[in-house]
């Protein structure tokens, strides 16, 4: 039985993954202070496989029993929370990565960063392709997220380079799905509450930005085919075939649930990237993966997660 440690794993994607993971039968070993995860998003996965270990990455990571992988997933990820958390979001990026690499060093593990798309910032090519550098304001509202990312993919290279770790670096585009928090402050779990609610769906500026929007399951499954793979260069993982404008987003939304919202419109925040959609070649060539859920069946998946029946099928 293979062990496997997740940093971050009661969040949204880490409990997923944790999930993934024990049916596919590892041992997990969960880390997570609880900073922006749940302990309701793992409750479903008490056994003897799975141990939670709760703990801050930002300090020594101390395991006892032998491991095979390591994710580090732990990190504020959404902008209401590293907007909240900028100096804890900066210190996950470099002290978190750090121990989480040097628990892979120690025991020889395979070491799986999951990095964003955020590291292309607002990009002046699109679609962005692993090789593209990006376009980050250091110094902007959304800094503290991008280049703690940015810092965290340098010295994962440099463990490799330097220290031998066995690594790889996931680019996460726009996932979607169950268990993201109503209040995460991202477009799609904002927009479907506000559907469910019948309350108005609040879209930025003229609503002509572009996300590509990944179900949380295709995305989970990328991570685990990339940690199993040899590859050690940056792969990104998203769904280029569902690049919608926020705009197309809320009206697709309003038309699976049904609801009688109407969409309004406030000033764009500072900073938010005009475009973005993966360019996943890579993934295709070096993995075999792409995405197998089109937005609707996604978006029904998790109506049916939260107990409410889509209008359209």
């Amino acid at each position: 039985m293979p062990t496997s440690v997740v940093t971050g794993g009661a969040g949204f994607l880490g409990s997923h993954l944790c999930e993934a993971l024990l049916e596919r039968g590892h041992r997990v070993i969960c880390v997570d202070n609880l900073e922006t995860g749940t302990l309701a998003n793992i409750e479903h996965l008490r056994s003897d496989a799975f141990v939670f270990m709760p703990h801050d990455v930002t300090l020594h990571i101390e395991i006892a029993e032998p491991v095979d992988f390591v994710y580090h997933l732990a990190s504020p990820a959404s902008p209401i929370d590293y907007l909240r958390l900028p100096l804890q979001t900066l210190k996950v990026g470099s002290y978190g990565t750090h121990n989480a690499l040097g628990l892979a060093k120690f025991k020889r593990a395979r070491f799986l960063l999951a990095s964003t798309s955020e590291v292309y910032g607002d990009p002046q090519v699109h679609p962005q392709p692993e090789t593209y550098w990006g376009n980050v304001n250091p110094i902007g509202p959304r800094g503290v997220y991008d280049e703690a990312k940015r810092y965290a993919e340098a010295m994962t290279m440099a463990y490799h380079a330097q220290q031998g770790v066995d690594t790889a670096i996931a680019r996460i585009f726009n996932t979607y799905g169950p268990r993201m928090r109503r209040n995460d402050g991202r477009a799609s779990v904002t927009f479907l509450h506000q559907a469910l609610e019948g309350k108005p769906l609040t879209v930025f500026g003229d609503g002509g930005q572009t996300r590509s929007l990944c179900y949380v399951d295709d995305l989970v499954r990328g991570l685990i085919l990339l940690a199993e793979s040899g590859e050690h260069l940056p792969v990104n993982l998203g769904n280029p075939d569902h690049e919608v404008t926020m705009l197309e987003l809320a009206q697709t939304i309003v038309r699976v649930t049904g609801s009688p919202s109407e969409i309004v419109f406030e000033a764009l925040p500072a900073d938010d990237p005009q475009v973005r959609r993966p360019d996943i070649t890579r993934a295709r060539q070096v993995l075999g993966w792409e995405p197998e859920i089109d937005l609707v069946e996604g978006l029904r998946r998790w109506l049916a997660a939260l107990g409410r029946e889509p209008v359209v099928a």
